[in-house]
């Protein structure tokens, strides 16, 4: 069976993965882009932009495995748009006319509406509980690993209902103080992965969730 993952988790030294008063100029609220600088740094994301990808970062070994054997991705509604995007009809996500995923996605969103092509993407808007969304997008991915995009709040739920089975988790060093955290109420959850963590020069630590195999 093909895999549910989740890369390039970015988390703040004190667990937040993203900051608070997310709005349209702040896609991460007061946390800006301090999360994600790291990942702009790689190579895999000028590329993805149409920029000069320059040389490979020791970041870039992690960052360039978010979309092999990647067959559809499931996002949150706070990850397609800011606060109040259901009651915009012309919304069409963060990414303009060509999106990177180049895949059917999942939106999970309590105002379901019709899928919407841009590009190489389609996005599907559904309203269902984590494991029948994962049943949707592998459906879609035909035969190919399911991506768990985030943000936060959904990872943990996935991770809650047991169906993540590779998690690349970002530490990096910077403080937020307040936002949204991945773990809440998932004590001892480790016990369920093999993990390994590497520290690069950027100061970001990867920490690496492989699930142990399960009886």
């Amino acid at each position: 069976m093909s895999l549910v993952r989740v890369h390039n988790l970015a988390v703040s030294l004190d667990g937040f993965a993203t900051g608070v008063d997310q709005s349209l100029e702040s896609p991460f609220g007061h946390a800006g882009m301090r999360l994600m600088q790291w990942f702009h740094d790689t190579a895999t994301f000028r590329r993805n932009v149409g920029e000069d990808p320059g040389d490979p970062t020791p970041d870039d070994a992690f960052a360039a495995r978010w979309d092999q054997g990647i067959g559809a991705e499931i996002m949150g509604a706070g990850k397609f748009g800011p606060p109040g995007w259901e009651d915009d009809a012309s919304w069409q996500g963060w990414w303009g006319e060509e999106p990177p995923f180049h895949s059917p996605v999942v939106v999970l969103t309590h105002r379901p509406r019709p899928a919407l092509t841009l590009g190489g993407t389609t996005f599907h808007f559904l309203d269902t509980l984590p494991r029948d969304a994962l049943e949707a997008a592998r459906t879609m991915a035909d035969g190919l690993d399911v991506r768990v995009g985030g943000g936060p709040t959904t990872v943990r739920e996935f991770l809650a209902a047991d169906l993540i089975d590779l998690l690349h988790v970002a530490v990096v060093p910077v403080v937020l103080g307040r936002g949204t955290s991945p773990w809440t109420g998932l004590d001892g959850i480790e016990d369920r992965f093999v993990s390994e963590s590497v520290t690069t020069p950027s100061g970001v630590t990867h920490v690496t969730f492989t699930r142990r195999p399960r009886e």
